[in-house]
């Protein structure tokens, strides 16, 4: 009899996470990303994990800083996007991930990670996520974040110098260089690979609706 429970027991734990969700949530910088993840997270607060692409930036800390600043880091290939390709399998699979923790201040990954443990609902946000073609194919839902440019800006702004340590000038320059070329060559293309476009700043719940609703499908 107790081996029957346990059998049981590890079918169940084998159903419990054999087919979760995943929702990647693309964007530009500043559209609002975050924001949309908050909101899925809070409707399904004991069935979500969030993961954030930033937090897979290639390690280059074997470069001088200066060298660091000027690396494009808004380019597909300063991702690495097979490792978090590898850790969102693996959570999809009930495995518990070391999830890198990057710094934006020193641009370079920290010595420790972070113990992520797997859910139903896996959320995933990020400026390129619909970029990459190896990347896209993973989620079952994927929601492109549409915001005004300006507001956008402001947002780049008023983020790096509040909570990145960054000059005005610094974030002027590197908008101009590196975040809105990129912007304009890989993710606003990526938008037509989403199956849901979400205007942010306007009325949007029933488009929230929507997306809860077939999360909710899924978990029941």
């Amino acid at each position: 009899m107790f081996r029957f429970l346990l059998i049981v027991t590890s079918i169940c734990c084998q159903a419990l996470f054999a087919s979760p969700v995943l929702i990647g949530i693309a964007g530009g910088t500043g559209s609002g990303k975050t924001t949309m993840a908050d909101r899925i997270i809070e409707e399904f607060p004991e069935h979500c994990v969030l993961i954030c692409q930033d937090s897979y930036y290639k390690d280059i800390s074997h470069l001088s800083v200066e060298e660091r600043a000027k690396t494009n880091f808004d380019h597909p290939d300063s991702l690495d996007f097979d490792l978090l390709r590898q850790h969102l399998l693996d959570l999809a699979q009930g495995k518990a991930i070391e999830k890198p923790i990057y710094s934006f201040k020193t641009h370079a990954r920290e010595t420790t990670t972070e113990r992520v443990e797997p859910a139903q609902v896996i959320i995933v946000e990020g400026i390129l996520l619909f970029a990459v073609p190896e990347m896209r194919d993973l989620f079952d839902l994927k929601i492109f974040v549409k915001t005004d440019d300006d507001v956008r800006l402001l947002r780049r702004i008023e983020r790096d110098i509040a909570e990145r340590g960054r000059s005005f000038d610094g974030v002027k320059e590197q908008y101009l260089k590196t975040v809105k070329p990129m912007h304009d060559a890989y993710v606003e293309p990526s938008k037509h690979y989403a199956d849901v476009i979400f205007p942010m700043g306007k009325p949007n719940q029933k488009a929230l609706n929507l997306v809860f609703s077939k999360i909710r499908e899924h978990l029941n």
